[in-house]
């Protein structure tokens, strides 16, 4: 009696095992490029805590609107940005009461070389560089939002003619990494490590020389139906990932 009852539990547990495989689903993610490594790290929590996975893919936000219109089958939409979730959700594309700031981001003037950015950005009038790398302001908030801290500074006119322009924030952050260009403007995310500036040099950029970089996310129509794309939102609102976005500098919004 003992043997059919220990049998009888066994196939309990593994039917409930194949229960919750078969209800286990994967969203597929298009992330904004800043959000790259903070998201990479919600996404395996998120795959622990509710068994869905996501399917992560970077790149700037312009482009992912455009995608969007053409047809990509993506299903969830983390933006650098708070226009593009909205113009999505106007022209229908997206669900309606889905959008919300999951986070705040900052702007940094970075470079590879330790001793080369100083902490009050006077590089950008005195310096003698000859190559400054942003991401393309079409494409990419933070570009835009680096544009508009050179035009606060008036230097925009002086700087453009340096400009080396990222088709998104990470190959930006390439061009600097790499000494394509001596300095440019990136993520705070990108660059930050235990709490502070981890290699190079850096100014982080107040926030009161250019507009907040709301970052909205939204659940895509294409995703309407996905459970996960529904877990992975409300995921993003919980403490193990607002804890994992403030790690990575990011400030979050007073009200979600």
């Amino acid at each position: 009696m003992a043997f059919i009852a220990l049998n009888r539990i066994i196939l309990t547990l593994s039917l409930a095992a194949l229960s919750a495989i078969a209800q286990a689903e994967t969203t597929l993610v298009a992330v904004a490029a800043n959000f790259t490594k903070p998201m990479t790290e919600i996404a395996e929590a998120f795959e622990k805590a509710s068994g869905h996975s996501a399917k992560l893919s970077f790149g700037s936000s312009g482009k992912f609107v455009a995608q969007f219109e053409n047809g990509a089958p993506f299903e969830v939409f983390l933006s650098a940005d708070d226009k593009s979730p909205l113009k999505l959700e106007q022209s229908g594309l997206a669900v309606t009461g889905t959008r919300f700031t999951y986070a705040i981001g900052k702007l940094v003037l970075w470079s590879g070389n330790p001793s080369y950015v100083d902490e009050q950005g006077q590089i950008l009038s005195k310096g003698d560089f000859k190559h400054l790398a942003l991401a393309d302001p079409k494409l990419a908030p933070y570009g835009a939002a680096a544009v508009e801290v050179l035009k606060n500074q008036g230097l925009l006119e002086k700087l453009q003619p340096l400009f080396v322009q990222g088709e998104n924030i990470a190959q930006t952050h390439q061009f600097i990494s790499t000494g394509n260009a001596e300095l440019g403007f990136v993520a705070l995310s990108q660059v930050i490590e235990n709490g502070k500036i981890g290699s190079g040099s850096g100014w982080i950029v107040p926030k009161n020389l250019h507009s907040p970089i709301l970052q909205d996310a939204v659940l895509l129509k294409t995703g309407a139906e996905n459970p996960a794309a529904q877990a992975l939102l409300a995921f993003l609102k919980s403490p193990p990932a607002l804890a994992i976005i403030e790690k990575y500098g990011y400030a979050l919004p007073a009200v979600n």
